[in-house]
């Protein structure tokens, strides 16, 4: 009897494909132990509490050459026909940039996140099977608050990117390309850097050069005189130890003891979740087409602090961020 049951449900297609039998492939721009991939995993992974086998495929865009990103896409797409996946989760800009389409047309359903970029701009509003969370760091508002840590000093900023894709796509999104620009009553100046020497001149020259404090974007791409990537922990670690101006940042990885002092940040954790979410709904049987809106804005941010950066800078935060701030030490 009970064998029968279950030839009826199959054969009615009930029993075909239980939540628990699906399979979500993600395809990470970047790699497994980058802290931005880490948390928004560790998000995706706490979301589905395990219904779900997640497979994955690491593009390493941050550490190998960009003549290589085509390569290393073909090897994610050889993945994703190998794995023949329930749903495909793309995380970051070269991920949605190299493979979006490619997936889309096989009917698919694709759910990105953190993506720097206009969607529009890779096509993905005529995506049919494709929606997603962007990543909007709040560049702006964030500037505005550490001119209050900075009791009103903060005349002049210096933001330094690395020269990656997505630190491109931030910039062009959040500043339309310029490179300077004025945010209240703070002078703010861009620079996006591929190479560690000239970061590092910029970092020391930069007190002299007239700015009261900088900022530490990405710094994930940068290469040595012989175009070999520089490990993003050490470019981060000179950064904080050698830079005469108070230190801050813009994504949650970036804060720490021996990194940069706080800031309004994002965190990749959450863009995992609220991307996990929207895969949960597609998974259980939510048509891609009825999800609303399409492309959603994560998290807005929070202020995230390191105490021995801030005690180091002799900086304390104003009260209405202090009964607001997470701290990292």
């Amino acid at each position: 009897m009970k064998r029968l049951i279950i030839c009826m449900l199959t054969s009615l297609g009930l029993f075909a494909s239980p939540i628990w039998a699906k399979t979500v492939l993600l395809i990470e721009s970047y790699h497994a132990d980058y802290p931005w991939d880490a948390s928004y995993v560790k998000g995706i992974e706490e979301t589905f509490g395990g219904k779900y086998t997640l497979e994955r495929f690491q593009m390493d865009t941050k550490r190998i050459p960009k003549d290589q990103f085509g390569k290393k896409a073909e090897e994610a797409w050889a993945k994703f026909q190998a794995v023949k996946p329930d749903l495909v989760m793309l995380g970051d800009d070269n991920a949605l940039k190299f493979l979006g389409q490619r997936i889309n047309d096989t009917g698919t359903p694709v759910v990105f996140l953190g993506i720097n970029s206009n969607p529009r701009d890779a096509g993905v509003d005529k995506m049919k099977n494709v929606v997603g969370v962007l990543e909007r760091p709040l560049f702006k508002r964030s500037i505005s608050e550490l001119d209050k840590v900075m009791k009103g000093q903060l005349k002049r900023m210096l933001v330094l990117f690395d020269s990656g894709t997505t630190s491109q796509a931030a910039v062009k999104e959040a500043f339309g390309g310029r490179s300077s620009m004025k945010v209240g009553k703070t002078q703010l100046d861009l620079k996006l850097i591929g190479n560690i020497d000239e970061w590092k001149q910029a970092v020391l020259d930069s007190q002299k050069n007239g700015y009261d404090a900088l900022i530490i974007g990405l710094y994930h791409t940068i290469t040595d005189a012989g175009g070999t990537h520089v490990p993003a922990g050490d470019v981060l670690k000179w950064t904080s130890e050698n830079t005469p101006l108070p230190p801050f940042a813009f994504w949650d990885f970036a804060v720490g003891a021996d990194k940069a002092a706080g800031g309004l940040v994002l965190f990749g954790e959450s863009q995992g979740q609220a991307a996990a979410q929207i895969a949960d709904q597609i998974l259980r049987g939510t048509p891609v087409g009825s999800i609303n809106p399409r492309f959603r804005i994560g998290e807005k941010g929070r202020f995230y602090f390191s105490r021995t950066q801030m005690q180091k800078w002799g900086l304390k935060l104003p009260a209405h961020l202090e009964t607001r701030a997470v701290w990292v030490d």
